[in-house]
């Protein structure tokens, strides 16, 4: 398959693309490459992967194929670029990168190329769970369902992730009726909080109820992340709309009453409201 605007003679093989691929990578770390190429280093490229990751997931929203693409092959880069690294300090090389994640599929999915059988998902899961940890364990580690969760991850994604691995062995309510009512449980626990005016304990519950309202967003199958990217899109076309109606109607930037900015929320709220309806 190839998408539209990109015109080569004949399609190549996947073996094919990815050498060229390798080729080029060696070529910019080479003595006669790129100059920045050859400065970087593994720690330089950390803020990139993060970057690179997000755009991958904005493209995916966008629904565009060709966008999306462009943006895998920029993210493929960036395994491309350390594996580069890394086989230059003589450690490992993109051949084993490929190798050992293709071992590891092929380990945990016995039910495909073994003889292990699991009746849905929710079996896959477990079993998957289980050889994992048996893995770690093997090279000491394992001894907890939680770990292999990156600390360095955005607290919410973390929250969530923690939540779903511990559900894994029934730690975990039947249904969202729990999880909601945790968020009352919580929130009550915040507000005694606030009322004591403890700024430790404010914060201790605000981080619980923020963990509750993570789990119940779990729970009732709606990644928190996206709720919460979709409410921050909501809030800045509502404010950009107060932004333009303050200008059309003289009002000097800062100097808008609570109640002019008000009325423009529910008019941009409204107006949301009407083109959801079409």
């Amino acid at each position: 398959m190839r998408l539209p605007g990109y015109n080569v003679v004949a399609m190549p093989t996947p073996a094919q693309a990815v050498d060229r691929l390798l080729a080029i990578m060696a070529r910019l770390r080479g003595p006669d490459g790129c100059p920045w190429d050859r400065e970087q280093t593994l720690a330089s490229l950390r803020p990139y992967v993060l970057e690179e990751t997000y755009e991958v997931l904005e493209a995916i929203d966008a629904g565009d194929p060709r966008e999306h693409c462009e943006e895998l092959g920029d993210l493929l880069l960036q395994v491309v670029f350390q594996a580069q690294l890394t086989k230059e300090a003589g450690s490992f090389a993109f051949e084993d990168v490929a190798e050992a994640i293709s071992d590891k599929l092929v380990a945990r999915h016995p039910h495909v190329f073994g003889t292990a059988t699991v009746k849905d998902s929710e079996g896959v899961l477990r079993q998957w769970t289980a050889l994992k940890k048996k893995e770690k364990q093997a090279k000491g580690g394992g001894k907890s369902v939680l770990e292999g969760v990156p600390r360095e991850m955005p607290a919410l994604a973390r929250a969530e992730r923690l939540t779903e691995k511990a559900s894994r062995i029934g730690f975990d309510w039947p249904d969202a009726s729990g999880a909601r009512a945790k968020v009352n449980e919580e929130l009550r626990e915040l507000d005694a909080a606030i009322a004591s005016g403890d700024r430790a304990a404010i914060e201790h519950e605000l981080g619980d109820m923020l963990f509750a309202i993570v789990n119940l967003a779990r729970k009732l199958a709606l990644p928190p992340e996206d709720a919460l990217r979709g409410a921050v899109g909501r809030f800045i076309e509502r404010f950009t709309h107060i932004e333009r109606g303050l200008e059309l109607a003289g009002v000097p930037h800062g100097q808008a009453t609570l109640e002019q900015m008000d009325e423009l929320w529910n008019e941009a709220k409204a107006l949301a409201g009407q083109n959801d309806a079409k």
